[in-house]
This record gives structure tokens, C-alpha cells and sequence, in this order.
């Protein structure tokens, strides 16, 4: 009976599971994505769109998303497993029919808009289900709420009124237009992201993950509250390459949370360093989890002005975080790492001394040879796998089993941003054939003329919210789509308003009630989901005021003289000081809810002195005299 019901069992996973089809299609989409980040089809003078290899790229995407759907079921109907087999051969059958036809359709598109429609009326509602299944029903409502309007869009009164679109025509455009479904926001994630995230796989399988922690661990480890301070560095070294806040959450957090409550820190702010520091990876150059080539792309700006651009505010970021790791440490009175724990740094540094040559050849071709970013993350993929194979015998060379694993995974793990870059083309499709894209620029830059102050803070809230739930190179494309330009239209500087819309979708990953970075650091610290997640937002404050400075202040951008941006950094630096050691209550002693006010108050009026330059000298004066006053004073007694 018991081999009876062993079989049975046997037999329903093989019914239900694809692992050769899944392990082929992934690798095959790697290929193809390998081979376009190379120029490899225009070097060989193949007439090949760009447009044709998006088409297979989706293609693939839909149907590894219906059969990893597919084989996480545990019992799964007969009709969902045939339903879902024959939606992902139909996504494979349309991918590869557009690769051969696309160039026709685009050509002839008023003599075969039959063809076209019929091809839509598969891929679009293949590629929404695709997309509900990887995402959830966050982004999937938000295009429903697109498709809706553009066919009443006529009807709809004042500044929003629009021109209605038919099926057919809508089915038609999406479909072939080089704006929409095959537009920017998919080009931009198969010829760069995907390109980054093999990168990652490679540097993941290398062993680069856990050296950065141990770098870390060296450096800081030693430090009051050195358990923290690792999270914190070794997120934000290794979130700048993982382009996902959550993976980057589940890679070094199984390591440092359980370190930080070891070393006496709450389950719930072990969760929150941890969560905050891997969210802000993402905005960490040079890479910026990829963000800094879609910004470049974008703006059509030279990456080397995105990267300079963003230094300063991710370096704001991570010493707020630093600095409330280290005061949370002191008045907790959490003791540093034993000795014994804390590996040597010369150790360290020549263990794994080459795992940093990757990076630099990355930024020097670049900077200096001007290559493509995809190109230049092969470069430093394949230099990343020649330094293995010959210095990498401690932590294991990699093999040819290992490389196709990577190309799998590479595959499956592309998924959701292929999906989320084909709901982002379709709301610029809809947006251009509508006409709504005036509307909602024209409505923003309304608001933006009567109070700056009240759209910066709607734009915030949309960011966030449209951001619920997705990858962090999704919520870029999707945000820089429809909040940016309304921002540049009312005169705020391209780059700070890319870089504000980034921030605040980013925030989504911490911010209840989705908070999905949050909620996997609260799986792994086992504590309270929602706990965790309001401590993230604690302990990540400053990522939620630095947008409006950088906004209000672009020397922080360094748009301004050299005299400029240093005043704007060091009372930036000054504000962070006093208003994280009002929340967390300690500055060289305990403080007491006066001075905690007083603090927060004086911490407020420095930051806001961004918006009058000139009162910025005397504010930074003043706050430095208060820092000197209250350390003097915290070492005689407990302030009250």
C-alpha cells in the first residue's frame, strides 16, 4: 500500500513538474540575452530588430512563468495543469512567431492589423495573467485600470478626458508599436538588467556574498554594536549588485539576524537594519541594482553624471543607518563581537583579495572605454569566472554543471521583471494612445504651480504605492513612466526627479502594509511581520526626508559650487545626528523626552535650512555647538 501510495505520489509530480523544460527555457533565455548584450547578431550583420529578440525574450518569460506556476502547486487539477501547459506553449508559440513576423507587421501595419489584433488578443491577456501570478493583483490592477479607461476615456470630464480607443486598435498597438509591449521599459530590462542579474548569479555562486560579509565582519565587527553594523555594510555591498531587495534580505540576513539577536538586539530591529540596509542597496553606486544604467537610458545622460548624482544621498543614507545601529547599541548596551569571532582583515582581504577586480573593471570600461552597460557586465562576469578558475580553490571552482545552473537561474529568477517590463510598456502605450500622458502632466504640474511642496508628497505616496510588491528595476521603469516627467515638466532637475521616484518606489519594500523586505527579515528573525516593518520605517526615516532635500537642495546632487555642496552635506549630516539620536533616545547618554524634543526640533530646523542656502553656515554652526553641548553634558549625567 505504502509503494502504491509512493507511486501515485511519483507519478502526480511528473505530471506536474517541467524540470527539463523549465531548465531549458531558462537557459536558452540566458543565451539569448548573453548574445544580445554582446551586439553579437550586429556584429554578424544579422537584420535583426530589437524589437524581434523582445518578443522571444517575453515569449520565453510567459511560459517559464505558467510552468514554475505550474510545478510550485502541490495538487494542482488536471485542468489547471493543461490550462497552464497549453498558456505556456501558447506564449512560446506567439514569442517565437512575432521573432520570425514582427519586422512585416511593423512594416505593413495597416495592411495586417487583423494579424495583429489576433496576436494581441493572446499575448496581452497571457502576459496579465503571467504578471498577476509573479506579482499579485497590485500592478495588474493598475494596468485593468489603464485598459478601462482607454475605452471610455472620452467620457471622462476635465483635465483627464482623453480619446477612446477600440479593441481592435488597442489589441493592435500594444501588440506592434515600438512604445509599447516591445518599447523602452523591456528593452531596458533584457539588454541590461538580465545582464546584471546573471553577474549576480556569477558573483553568488563565486562565494562573493558571503566575503563581503566576512569583509565586514573585519571592519566593523569589533565596533559597539558590530553585529548591526555588518548587516548594514554587507547589505549595502552586495545589494548594489543583486538589483532585489528581498534576495539580498534572504542571502546575508540568514547570517546577521540571528547575529544581531545574539548580540542583544530585539528580533524586530535585528529585522529592520537588516531589511533598510538591503532596500538601500538598491540606491548604492556603482551599480544601484542596475537603476543607474535604466536612469542613464532613460535621461540620456552619460552614466558617470547619474553615478556622481546619487553618492552623496546614498552615503547620507547609510551613515543615518550606521549612526542608529551604533546609539540603538549604546543604550541597549550591547557589547561588541567576542575577539575570537572576528576574523582579521589581512585574512580576509587574502582570502578573497580578487573579488573586487570584477567591480573595477565594470566602472573602468565604463568610465573610460564608454562601453554598454551590458556589455560591461559581461566583461566583469567573465573576469569574475577567470579569477575563479584560478585562484578560487578555497571556496570551489566553478564548473560546467555550476555555469548552466547559473544560466537557469538566471532564466527563472528574470521572470517577474520581464512581466512587470511588459505591463510598464502597456501603460506607456496606453498613456501615448489615449492622450492621458498630457492629462496627468498637465494635472501634476497644476498642483506642482500652486504647492510644490503638496505634489512632491502625492508623488511620494503614488511611488510607494505603485512600487507595493515588485522588483526594484520594475518599480524604477514603472515609476520614472508615470511620475517623473510631470516633476521635470514643473522645472526640478531630471536626475533628482528620477532619483525621487526611485527612492519612494523603493520605499514600498519597508513601508506597511506590504513591506514584502520587512516581512522576509521579520520570516527569518521570527518576529511579528508588522512590528518589524514599522521599525524598518524607524530606522530608515532618513531615506524618506533625503528625496525632498535633494529636491529642495540639488547641491546634494553636486549641481552647485564646491563651497555649496559641502554646506548642504555636512548640515544634511548634522540634521541626521540630532534626529536619530532623538529617536532612538541616547547621545552619549540617555536623553529624556525634553532633550529627545529638543533634539528633534533643532535636527528639523537644520534639515530645512536646505530651502534657505544662506541661513545653511549659521544653522550647521549652531547645530555643531548643540552636538558639542549635549556630548559634554551626557557625560556628567542623564539629560532630562
Amino acid at each position: 500500500m505504502k509503494g502504491k501510495l509512493q507511486a501515485d505520489n511519483h507519478n502526480q509530480r511528473s505530471h506536474v513538474d517541467h524540470p527539463i523544460l523549465i531548465q531549458s527555457l531558462g537557459s536558452v533565455l540566458t543565451l539569448v540575452v548573453l548574445l544580445t548584450a554582446a551586439q553579437t547578431f550586429l556584429r554578424l550583420g544579422l537584420p535583426i530588430y530589437t524589437e524581434q529578440v523582445l518578443a522571444l525574450i517575453l515569449g520565453m518569460g510567459i511560459a517559464l512563468c505558467f510552468l514554475h506556476s505550474l510545478s510550485c502547486k502541490k495538487k494542482p487539477s488536471t485542468i489547471r495543469i493543461w490550462a497552464d501547459r497549453v498558456f505556456a506553449f501558447l506564449g512560446l508559440a506567439v514569442g517565437c512567431y512575432l521573432l520570425f513576423r514582427y519586422p512585416i507587421l511593423a512594416q505593413e501595419y495597416f495592411y495586417r492589423k487583423t494579424e495583429a489584433i489576433i496576436i494581441g488578443v493572446v499575448l496581452i491577456p497571457l502576459a496579465i495573467e503571467g504578471l498577476r501570478r509573479m506579482t499579485g493583483l497590485g500592478l495588474v490592477s493598475v494596468v485593468l485600470l489603464f485598459i478601462v479607461y482607454a475605452f471610455f476615456a472620452d467620457k471622462v470630464p476635465g483635465t483627464l478626458q482623453g480619446r477612446a480607443v477600440s479593441l481592435g486598435d488597442m489589441l493592435s498597438y500594444l501588440t506592434v508599436d515600438n512604445i509599447a509591449i516591445f518599447g523602452l521599459p523591456l528593452k531596458i530590462i533584457a539588454t541590461v538588467v538580465l545582464a546584471f542579474i546573471f553577474f549576480g548569479q556569477i558573483l553568488l555562486i563565486t562565494g562573493a556574498a558571503e566575503w563581503f560579509t566576512d569583509l565586514s565582519t573585519a571592519v566593523v565587527g569589533g565596533t559597539r554594536g558590530g553585529a548591526a553594523k555588518i548587516s548594514v555594510v554587507a547589505s549595502g555591498l552586495f545589494g548594489s549588485i543583486s538589483g532585489s531587495a528581498v534576495s539580498n534580505v534572504a542571502s546575508t540576513g540568514v547570517i546577521t539576524i540571528p547575529l544581531m539577536k545574539k548580540g542583544g538586539f530585539s528580533g524586530e530591529m535585528a529585522a529592520a537594519f537588516e531589511s533598510v540596509a538591503s532596500t538601500g542597496g538598491q540606491i548604492m553606486p556603482p551599480i544601484m541594482g542596475a537603476a543607474a544604467f535604466l536612469i542613464a537610458e532613460f535621461l540620456q545622460l552619460p552614466y558617470a553624471s547619474v553615478v556622481a548624482g546619487a553618492v552623496f544621498p546614498s552615503l547620507l543614507f547609510y551613515f543615518a543607518i550606521l549612526l542608529q545601529a551604533d546609539l540603538e547599541a549604546a543604550r541597549l548596551n550591547v557589547k561588541p563581537l567576542d575577539t575570537a569571532s572576528v576574523p582579521k582583515l589581512r585574512h580576509i582581504l587574502a582570502a578573497g583579495w580578487y573579488f573586487p577586480i570584477p567591480f573595477i573593471l565594470l566602472v573602468a570600461v565604463l568610465f573610460l572605454l564608454n562601453l554598454p552597460p551590458a556589455e560591461a557586465a559581461l566583461w566583469s562576469a567573465g573576469c569574475m569566472i577567470a579569477l575563479n578558475l584560478l585562484f578560487g580553490r578555497k571556496v570551489g571552482r566553478i564548473t560546467p554543471r555550476a555555469l548552466f545552473k547559473v544560466m537557469v537561474q538566471t532564466g527563472k529568477g528574470s521572470i517577474d521583471i520581464i512581466l512587470v517590463g511588459a505591463a510598464a510598456g502597456m501603460i506607456i502605450g496606453l498613456l501615448e494612445i489615449t492622450g492621458l500622458s498630457f492629462g496627468l502632466t498637465h494635472l501634476m504640474v497644476v498642483m506642482g504651480k500652486n504647492n510644490q511642496l503638496l505634489m512632491l508628497i502625492a508623488t511620494a505616496a503614488i511611488c510607494i504605492i505603485l512600487g507595493m510588491g515588485m522588483p526594484t528595476t520594475g518599480i524604477y521603469v514603472l515609476v520614472a513612466t508615470l511620475a517623473a516627467p510631470p516633476m521635470i515638466e514643473l522645472g526640478v532637475n531630471p536626475l533628482g526627479a528620477h532619483l525621487f521616484v526611485l527612492y519612494f518606489g523603493l520605499m514600498s519594500m519597508i513601508t506597511p502594509p506590504m513591506a514584502i523586505a520587512a516581512f522576509t527579515a521579520a520570516g527569518i528573525a521570527n518576529t511579528g511581520f508588522m512590528q518589524a516593518a514599522f521599525a524598518s520605517v524607524k530606522v530608515g526615516w532618513i531615506a524618506f526626508i533625503i528625496p525632498f532635500l535633494f529636491i529642495y537642495s540639488p547641491e546634494l546632487l553636486l549641481d552647485g559650487s564646491v563651497m555649496s555642496i559641502m554646506v548642504a552635506v555636512l548640515s544634511t549630516a548634522v540634521g541626521i545626528v540630532f534626529i536619530s539620536a532623538a529617536f532612538i533616545g541616547y547621545i552619549n547618554g540617555r536623553l529624556g523626552p525634553v532633550a529627545r524634543i529638543l533634539l528633534f526640533i533643532i535636527g528639523c530646523i537644520v534639515l530645512i535650512s536646505h530651502i534657505k542656502p544662506s541661513l545653511q553656515i549659521i544653522i550647521t554652526f549652531l547645530g555643531l555647538i548643540g552636538i558639542v553641548l549635549l556630548y559634554l553634558q551626557g557625560k556628567k549625567k542623564r539629560i532630562s
